[in-house]
Parts: C-alpha cells; sequence; structure tokens
C-alpha cells in the first residue's frame, strides 16, 4: 500500500469528468508531431452488441485506431506484417541530457507525517491519490532537472470519463491512458485501473502509480527532445521500423518511472512491501506479446510498439535499481 495520505496534492489535476463528451474524429493517424502517447490497452468489450462480423464501419474503426497506435493493419488484414524497406532501423540520434557525470543523490528524509493538503471538493478518493501520485513526480523531476541544471516544467493531467478533446484530437477512454505532446497534458479515465485489474490481473495502487509515472515519462521526453526527433525518424520509415523506434521510446518510459519510483521512495518513504512487485507485475501485464496473445491468440513481434513484457519489466527495473537516468538509454542500446 502505498504511503500518500497527507500527501501534497498537485495543483495540475483537471476534473472533467461528468462533461459531456466531444464529437469529432480520433487523434491523428499519422505520425505527427501532435499525435499522443497511449499506455497499451486493447478496446473495452462492448455490451448488448449484436454477435457475428463487425461489418465495413466498424473495421475501418479498428484501420484507423491501429494507425493511430502504430500497429500494422496489414497484421489483421493480410494475415501478417509487411517486410520492413531498407535493411535495418536506423536509431535516431539520442543522448539524454547529462551524459557522462554523475547525479547528486537526493537527500533522505523523515518518513514522519506529512502536512495535509487541502482537499479539493467533489474528489473522490482515487482522485485524490492520483492527484499526490502527481505531486511525487512533480517533486522528483523537479529534483532532477536541477541537477541537470534544467527547470522542469510540470505536466496537468486530466481526468476524464467517456471521451475528451485534447491537443491531439478526441480521445476516447477505450484506448487507454495517453500524453498529448500538443498539449503537454496527460489523459485518463480511471475506470481504466478497474479494467487494468479485471482483465490484466495488473492490481495495486501501486500499479495504478506505474501507470502515471509512465505517461510522466512521455513528458519527461518531450521536454528532453526525445519526442521530436523520434517523431521525425518515424516519418521516413516504414511501418515495422517506425513500431521497432517506438518500442524503444516507450521502454524509456517504463525506465524513468522506474527512476522515479528509486527517488521518490529515499525521499519520501512511500512504498511498504509488496508495491514493488504491484508494479513488476503490472508491466508484465501489459507487454505487446501479452497483450496479442490474449486479443488476437498469437504475437505478431513486428506488430509491437511497446515492448514485451520482459523488456517492460527490465527497463523499468532498471531505473529502479539505479535511480538515474542515464541508465534508461534505450535507444543506443544493443539489445532490449
Amino acid at each position: 500500500m502505498v504511503r500518500w495520505r497527507g500527501g501534497r496534492e498537485s495543483d495540475n489535476v483537471e476534473d472533467r469528468r461528468g462533461e459531456s463528451g466531444p464529437s469529432g474524429f480520433p487523434f491523428p493517424m499519422g505520425r505527427g508531431r501532435g499525435r499522443g502517447m497511449r499506455f497499451p490497452f486493447p478496446g473495452r468489450r462492448g455490451g448488448g452488441g449484436r454477435k457475428g462480423g463487425i461489418g465495413i464501419m466498424g473495421m475501418l474503426v479498428i484501420v484507423g485506431l491501429m494507425l493511430f497506435f502504430g500497429v500494422d493493419p496489414s497484421v489483421i488484414l493480410q494475415g501478417g506484417p509487411q517486410p520492413s524497406q531498407g535493411p535495418g532501423t536506423q536509431m535516431p540520434d539520442i543522448r539524454l541530457p547529462g551524459s557522462g557525470t554523475q547525479p547528486r543523490q537526493a537527500p533522505r528524509t523523515s518518513s514522519g507525517p506529512q502536512v495535509q493538503a487541502p482537499r479539493s471538493q467533489g474528489k473522490d478518493d482515487l482522485a485524490r491519490y492520483v492527484s499526490v501520485i502527481l505531486g511525487y513526480t512533480e517533486d522528483v523531476w523537479q529534483s532532477i532537472f536541477r541537477e541537470l541544471g534544467k527547470t522542469y516544467r510540470e505536466p496537468k493531467l486530466v481526468l476524464f470519463s467517456g471521451g475528451v478533446r485534447s491537443g491531439c484530437g478526441v480521445g476516447q477512454a477505450a484506448m487507454g491512458p495517453f500524453y498529448c505532446p500538443a498539449d503537454q497534458k496527460m489523459y485518463i479515465d480511471l475506470s481504466f485501473y478497474r479494467e487494468m485489474k479485471s482483465r490484466f490481473g495488473a492490481s495495486g495502487d501501486f500499479a495504478q502509480a506505474y501507470v502515471i509515472a509512465h505517461e510522466v515519462g512521455h513528458h519527461v521526453q518531450t521536454l528532453f527532445g526525445v519526442s521530436e526527433k523520434v517523431q521525425r525518424a518515424k516519418s521516413r520509415m516504414s511501418q515495422v521500423q517506425a513500431n521497432a523506434v517506438q518500442v524503444r521510446m516507450e521502454l524509456q518510459a517504463d525506465c524513468f518511472a522506474g527512476v522515479w519510483a528509486r527517488r521518490a521512495e529515499r525521499a519520501k518513504r512511500i512504498l511498504e512491501q509488496g508495491d514493488i512487485e504491484e508494479a513488476l507485475n503490472a508491466a508484465s501485464a501489459i507487454g505487446d506479446d501479452n497483450i496479442q496473445r490474449k486479443t488476437q491468440g498469437r504475437v505478431v513481434p513486428d506488430a509491437f510498439t511497446h515492448g514485451t513484457s520482459k523488456q517492460r519489466v527490465r527497463w523499468f527495473k532498471r531505473g529502479l535499481d539505479s535511480g538515474d537516468i542515464q541508465q534508461c538509454d534505450t535507444f543506443n542500446a544493443t539489445s532490449l
């Protein structure tokens, strides 16, 4: 059980739950700068629908979502991925700031009671929890950026239900949590946590914190200039090659989430026995291979966009064990 009660609630939470859902098209289908980065999650089961084929409109929606998610539609339409173009995937030239320097250790602090931040009106327990976790990420990344001589610009976290309009287009709850670099906001429908538990067995409050820390990792990539370089490189690649680059980007966000967990525990003593196992279980549950096996009965490696279960666990643990962002250089790693 994460020690969060009494923690500072972030001022960067926008609660849009209860607002009428937006209309319009989902996120841009291309690989441009404004495209959002989502936490992998297959669409929810519909209720009361007819049995049988999904129809032409349903297939168009699926193809559109696959394009947005960075998955090659030929995996379904033609029974397999299209061959990659060119001899190999050229990774973008990405170097994390502070390369070659040793980060200063964050000071240990007492695990005694903290001052309770004022509670926002109308917030339920889960909303307060994610607000405190976001506050913990702000504290850690502010510290890391100071060590690098940089200023951390805090992201916003938008809570929504059903659908939401973002700087990257219209997002739907079925897509899972996502980060939009265009407006530097994270979006989550809190019902995602129930689905994560019921469909993939990823339960526990630290598993929930891991999801937020992963999306914050994408924000850090935006501030470091990683996201822009990746999107520029992907625009010149085949779909299969672009998927391979996207995997490294997602694994780096997992590693950043691990760095956050290590730093937060050292500074605030927020973890209890079993919390780390919850995060590792969540990372394993949402690996591309596990999701593909559960949803389509087979694994198509060329369609991976987030990494296998083992890869996600490995890179989260690498960040967790080191607490050092320099250990998160997935783009220059010879193996994942």
